[in-house]
């Protein structure tokens, strides 16, 4: 508002104008911002990253081997821990919508930025500190929905990396390798635990027992010792999760206004992106042979 002050002169009135404070305000801060400490931002490290690449986005747990101990965890797979990793995973999906694909298991997540996303000008740093935050809010925020009334004794921590690939193949096989490390830990932590809680050796025995063994003695010690068919296992512990964005239609009941002035409700259906998990095979072709808006053209 322009404030109007009046003073009274020998011929009469005379109106001088005051600058709305607001103004005087926008001018003092941008002269500060024009300071001659603003030479510091040049010590800023340029992080964009390249152009026409996936950007993966990689969390790990800290000290989960420690922290998981505390909370008592059941051992080798605690479903409640796996489900609350994944809804963590979903919150982060759910707010970068450019985020096509992840892929978690144990306490680390994955998260693929499409080739073509523009959030936060591609900067590493942005990307991967969002991301690391809204997954450590978000298990913290949901643990009571997983763990119920076992308070969560100290807040959790996640460290990140980032890592851009620049061709379909490489990012398969990036997802590829993250698979085939959930399969040697599951199949390992599996007999381990196995051995301990069914064969009554100690943790130090149970390791040694695996020592030098390979895929299929593993296998083998399940089978003839204690008629575990890895097989039959959960598919969620052997393959992990794999989160997507498909469309889901719904029906919702909408008021519509009559020529005759009445309303009446009807029912409408309409179809919405939702974060769908899997657990399943990526290694192969059939996962992404049925799911083909995931990957963008290698020719883009």
């Amino acid at each position: 508002m322009l404030l109007h002050q009046t003073s009274r002169c020998c011929e009469g009135i005379r109106l001088c104008n005051i600058k709305p404070l607001s103004r005087l305000f926008h001018i003092s801060s941008s002269i500060m911002a024009k300071s001659k400490f603003e030479y510091v931002r040049n010590f800023e490290t340029d992080d964009t990253c390249l152009h026409n690449c996936y950007i993966v986005v990689r969390l790990d747990g800290r000290n989960f081997h420690k922290f998981a101990e505390q909370h008592k965890f059941t051992k080798p797979n605690d479903n409640r821990a796996l489900g609350l990793m994944s809804q963590s995973a979903r919150s982060v999906m759910e707010e970068l919508e450019d985020i096509v694909i992840a892929y978690g298991q144990s306490d680390e997540f994955s998260f693929v930025f499409k080739r073509t996303s523009n959030w936060f000008k591609r900067r590493a740093s942005k990307l991967m500190t969002h991301v690391a935050s809204q997954f450590s809010s978000s298990y913290v925020f949901y643990w009571k929905e997983f763990f119920g009334e076992q308070p969560l004794l100290y807040p959790p921590g996640f460290d990140g990396r980032v890592v851009l690939y620049p061709s379909n193949r490489n990012l398969r096989d990036y997802l590829s390798w993250r698979q085939a490390d959930c399969h040697v830990n599951n199949l390992y932590n599996t007999v381990f635990w196995t051995l301990v809680q069914k064969g009554g050796l100690t943790t130090a025995e149970a390791d040694s027992r695996l020592k030098g063994t390979l895929a299929s003695d593993k296998n083998e010690i399940l089978f003839s010792e204690f008629d575990i068919n890895y097989n039959n296992e959960s598919l969620l512990h052997r393959k992990g999760t794999t989160l997507i964005w498909e469309k889901q239609d719904e029906t919702v009941t909408k008021s519509v206004k009559l020529p005759n002035e009445e309303e009446k409700d009807v029912q409408v259906i309409r179809s919405r992106k939702r974060v769908q998990p899997y657990h399943c095979d990526i290694i192969g072709d059939q996962f992404w042979e049925e799911h083909t808006d995931i990957l963008e053209d290698d020719n883009c």
